[in-house]
């Protein structure tokens, strides 16, 4: 890199710390700015970048020409205003998903984008572990034949209804958008057809868990299972995750703990099992190849691009609008999704944890 990357960080909650972490450790970055309007996240950020000029104000950090990248970290009802703000000012954008509030005003997002000449990804983070790269790299090989089937599950306690997904969606949007992503990008194909069937748990007015199965334009079937439903109350937590690539030869697979992810190749030729870290949100590997985009005047294939982020909101979206029109169960009463939410409240260990900012 001939010069740092001048960064301004807009909103300062639990990913806009995460991507401060990864940029002040990366030498590629400078953080110029970071930008929130509640005061105590102001106050944190002062303590952890006290090189940084922090702000209530994000227009401040729009207006300064010195800023070339724009971090929009902030809830999802404020992102096409602040895509507006970053084409007009000609920054180039790092943003979390979904990247609007709602289908519409998402494309309206990516047609501000990609009409501006300057680069943008999204933080679809499965898209940047090593894991799911392992697992493209064997397929591409041959040594499972040709894909034919997808099969994607990822159920955890996470987080209970009503504790901040007012305008990512429901648990099958907010989270589940991931994996409707990541099915795409290894079908390297559009959904064709498609039934979901879901369930209002703890009574809940939108579904807390789906599945939903179908069909891509090439034939490649897919099942994806999604929810934040897995023992909310039990004692000792645990969760269910895997991928499970099948081709007309062999398979491909992982599975992963949140702390060890394990991937099992077994081809033709080869069989290979593989233990790495998990790598968590992968924000060291976006801010890297994000920040060589920028040297090269090119995004990285291996980035998402906005299209990329609607075109999954979209799809979950629609899967979930299909499990509205069959019977959708209601099982379990408020009082067990109050019991969950009071036990949330003061855990320190779990899954999907509520964001306590440390004390300074």
């Amino acid at each position: 890199m001939k010069h740092k990357i001048t960064a301004g960080i807009i909103g300062f909650g639990r990913m806009g710390g995460f991507y401060l972490d990864e940029m002040l450790k990366n030498e590629n970055w400078e953080v110029a700015y970071i930008c929130d309007i509640d005061p105590e996240a102001r106050e944190y950020a002062k303590k952890l970048s006290p090189n940084s000029k922090v702000v209530a104000d994000e227009q401040i950090v729009f207006n300064d020409p010195k800023v070339e990248v724009v971090g929009l970290f902030t809830l999802a009802n404020f992102r096409l205003e602040q895509i507006e703000k970053a084409v007009a000012a000609g920054k180039h954008v790092i943003s979390e998903k979904p990247i609007a509030d709602t289908v519409e005003r998402e494309w309206k997002a990516v047609q501000l984008i990609e009409n501006s000449g300057k680069l943008a990804t999204v933080n679809l983070y499965l898209r940047n572990s090593w894991y799911h790269n392992t697992l493209k790299e064997f397929i591409e090989s041959g040594e499972i034949g040709e894909l034919a089937i997808i099969r994607i599950c990822h159920m955890t306690p996470g987080l209970a209804p009503g504790e901040g997904h007012e305008y990512e969606g429901p648990a099958f949007h907010d989270c589940g958008m991931h994996y409707v992503d990541i099915a795409r990008w290894y079908a390297e194909c559009e959904y064709k057809t498609w039934h979901a069937q879901a369930l209002r748990m703890w009574n809940w007015p939108e579904p807390w868990w789906l599945q939903c199965h179908g069909t891509f334009e090439n034939g490649i079937v897919f099942d994806i299972t999604q929810g934040f439903v897995y023992g909310q109350l039990s004692k000792d937590q645990t969760h269910n995750s895997y991928v499970d690539l099948i081709g007309t030869k062999g398979i491909a697979r992982m599975t992963h703990d949140f702390k060890t992810a394990k991937v099992e190749l077994r081809g033709v030729t080869v069989t290979d099992s593989i233990e790495k870290p998990y790598g968590g949100k992968n924000i060291d590997r976006l801010c890297e190849r994000f920040a060589n985009s920028i040297s090269e005047g090119k995004l990285d294939k291996r980035l998402p691009t906005a299209r990329d982020a609607a075109t999954a909101s979209e799809y979950a979206w629609r899967f979930l609008q299909d499990a509205k029109t069959h019977e959708m169960p209601a099982i379990g009463d408020l009082e067990t999704l109050e019991q969950i939410r009071e036990r949330r409240r003061n855990m320190t260990n779990g899954y999907g944890l509520l964001h306590h900012r440390k004390k300074i």
